[in-house]
């Protein structure tokens, strides 16, 4: 029973096995479903009038539309998100399927990040689509090294090294020349200071105390802090990463134009849409608001770590996408990898 625009409607069981029927048919084909096709399945057993009439019901509730008089129907929104929700049939993975799938992931990966990126880019050829991926690092990585290399006249490399593995460097360029003491102090007073602290947890303000700290050195290693401050902001700022952008683009059913104001923008936008509040998987279209391409849908799935949210794996596509397929996909992948890197923290503690 469906509330439908302030009136109570009926579903009844064979309305609801032709909205999945015509949903699994345009899926495949991209092209209208007409009643013809429905009745031909072995598990409707009614004549074409009776499925155009159910037909012409689910258009009326908003679930099915035609785009032409004479064509047949396609699922709106709602038919997608009730066919998510409620009616599709989801593929049990084969032992194949499987192994294919742990195949892709590069097991030998030094960080998280890489393992989790190793996915990505195998998901994103899998399914046609590009994808997201929110990394693990700078909510589980803390700094374990900072250090000051000299390059050139007045030229300096800061290198930040992180527990999860990740390396950053930015080159500064200082007003004069430092001292091997002004070096070695700077190196001790990392070590002594920022060695353990959340890469999360380095804020502007924390390196406004630390330089108010050093006394006589503030005023020639102010700017060295400063770039490590810098660094730290780099990790967060790649916490976002979409790959196989070239899949969406050579879609044909989507607009090309907003694709490309997507790509632009678009760690700002799957940033704001990978909300740690919704449960471990999450499919969002266009039409739930806040994603710039049309006709489009993400499905996200969350990695755990230690019982925590430690990362996001997605797939970015057309609305008309092989839900039944892509979501256990998407579940073993995260599934394997939260799996892997608890296996290492046990690892780690057992040695």
């Amino acid at each position: 029973m469906y509330l439908q625009k302030g009136v109570i409607c009926l579903l009844d069981e064979r309305k609801r096995k032709i909205l999945a029927a015509v949903i699994d048919a345009y899926i495949v084909t991209g092209e209208p479903v007409g009643s013809k096709t429905i009745a031909s399945l072995p598990d409707i057993r009614v004549s074409p009038a009776t499925i155009r009439n159910d037909m012409a019901v689910l258009e009326q509730l908003g679930y099915l539309e035609q785009p032409h008089t004479s064509a047949g129907r396609i699922p709106t929104y709602s038919g997608y998100r009730l066919y998510i929700d409620e009616l599709m049939n989801a593929k049990e993975l084969s032992d194949e399927e499987k192994k294919m799938l742990d195949d892709c992931l590069d097991v030998d990966a030094p960080t998280a990040d890489a393992l989790i990126e190793s996915a990505s880019k195998a998901l994103s050829e899998l399914t046609h689509c590009a994808t997201v991926v929110k990394n693990i690092s700078p909510k589980f990585s803390v700094i374990t090294k900072v250090e000051v290399i000299p390059t050139g006249k007045r030229m300096y490399v800061l290198l930040m090294i992180t527990s999860s593995g990740n390396i950053r460097n930015k080159v500064c360029r200082l007003e004069f020349d430092l001292t091997n003491e002004q070096m070695e102090f700077f190196s001790r007073y990392m070590a002594e200071n920022l060695q353990g602290v959340p890469v999360d947890e380095l804020s502007e303000e924390i390196v406004e105390q630390l330089v108010a700290a050093m006394g006589t050195y503030m005023v020639t290693l102010a700017p060295l802090l400063k770039g490590v401050c810098e660094l730290a902001e780099g990790f967060r700022d790649n916490e976002i990463k979409v790959s196989g952008e070239k899949n969406l683009l050579a879609r044909r059913d989507i607009n090309s134009g907003q694709i490309v104001r997507f790509l632009e923008n678009k760690n700002e936008v799957v940033k704001n849409m990978l909300d740690d509040s919704f449960g471990d998987l999450q499919v969002v279209f266009s039409e739930d608001g806040g994603f710039v391409i049309e006709n489009s849908s993400m499905i996200v799935s969350k990695i755990r770590k230690d019982g925590e949210i430690a990362g996001t794996l997605g797939v970015i596509g057309p609305m008309r996408l092989d839900y039944a397929k892509v979501i256990p996909y998407l579940e073993y992948l995260t599934g394997r990898i939260t799996e892997m890197i608890s296996e290492e923290d046990q690892d780690d503690e057992d040695k």
